[in-house]
């Protein structure tokens, strides 16, 4: 539930950020645990050079990739204790409007101030810098 990933991040000292705490109570958990690849990926690494985020989303998913379910942003805080210092990772995900319209992607990073759950902001038109990272799930074949 969201509330057990709130118990377990504050167990795990994870500080989670005003909208992703907000995005965390609308999402739905699976009830079925499933193991998923994941894959970090960058939008040069797509082949791409400032997309929007529906294009790196289009480009990893023409390439065998899938978006991850919303619930992949706590769950990755929770298995990803040692993250590397200023290593900020985006969840590609179908992106949640925030209270001001803007729509948010969870983000997972370790910064000066320690390790969150966190989001971007941006809208449709917005550019995405090449050496941003990009967390996607590879299907098991």
């Amino acid at each position: 539930t969201p509330e057990a990933y709130e118990k377990a991040r504050e167990d795990a000292s994870f500080m989670v950020g005003d909208y992703a705490g907000k995005i965390l109570k609308k999402i739905s958990v699976s009830q079925t645990e499933v193991e998923l690849d994941l894959v970090v990926v960058t939008p040069a690494e797509l082949g791409l050079k400032n997309p929007t985020y529906q294009e790196i989303c289009d480009r990893a998913i023409d390439l065998g990739l899938e978006k991850c379910p919303r619930e992949i942003g706590p769950v990755l805080c929770l298995a990803y204790p040692n993250q590397p210092y200023d290593e900020w990772l985006r969840v590609a995900m179908e992106p949640e409007a925030a209270s001001d319209g803007f729509l948010s992607v969870f983000r997972v990073d370790h910064d000066g101030d320690g390790q969150w759950l966190d989001t971007d902001w941006f809208r449709p038109q917005d550019a995405w810098y090449g050496d941003y990272q990009f967390v996607f799930v590879r299907p098991r074949k």
